[in-house]
């Protein structure tokens, strides 16, 4: 298993540099990290007494992995849940925020391990996540994984505008998907022609 740093070193370096996309809702990002984090936390990173894209252009990939590992991973509690979910949740945490654990508590319900749905990681879902590890040892981490591809469709069918992110312009998976898909095991990937019949419905 990775460990946490190592974890979020690989998420700096997937999500790439700065970008400001005006259909991401996040507004400018820079190492995934977004203008409405750095002024949630009150970082202001060229310390110019002002939080501006600046900020957010300025910052480096070790400030980065510093943020996501107090921020997105030990302030949230997600150590708490069994290994196998680290990697994938801290991931989807960096970019879904507590939607991450949302997804992670409607799967424990529907797996027999009910928890309140409300993105916080409490006693209730840690108890959840481990008897649900306990009696799937080897597939919590798939479950999770695709519980995430699903996420990442149906917000794609809500949002018109991030269809780009879940398909890409020749109809094949976009880096949600791909991206999901990374921490499932091959076998549950979707095929192309799976794919693209899950989204055909999208104009």
């Amino acid at each position: 298993m990775l460990s946490v740093q190592e974890i979020a070193e690989e998420i700096v370096a997937r999500e790439g540099g700065f970008v400001n996309d005006p259909d991401d809702p996040g507004g400018a990002t820079n190492h995934g990290v977004t203008i409405n984090t750095l002024r949630r936390l009150g970082i202001d990173v060229n310390r110019d007494t002002r939080i501006d894209v600046a900020d957010v252009r300025a910052l480096t990939r070790a400030q980065a992995v510093e943020i996501y590992v107090e921020h997105y991973f030990t302030r949230p509690g997600l150590g708490s849940l069994p290994e196998v979910l680290h990697a994938s949740i801290f991931d989807m945490y960096v970019n879904a925020g507590g939607n991450a654990v949302k997804v992670l508590q409607r799967l424990l319900t529907q797996m027999g391990y009910p928890c309140d749905p409300d993105g916080a990681v409490g006693p209730q879902t840690i108890r959840a996540a481990q008897a649900a590890h306990d009696a799937a040892p080897t597939h919590l981490a798939d479950a999770y994984g695709i519980a995430r591809r699903n996420y990442y469709y149906a917000v794609a069918d809500a949002r018109p505008a991030s269809r780009k992110y879940a398909r890409r312009r020749d109809g094949g998976k976009g880096g949600w998907i791909l991206r999901a898909e990374s921490f499932v095991s091959p076998k549950y990937h979707l095929t192309e022609a799976q794919h693209r019949a899950r989204v055909a419905a999208w104009a």
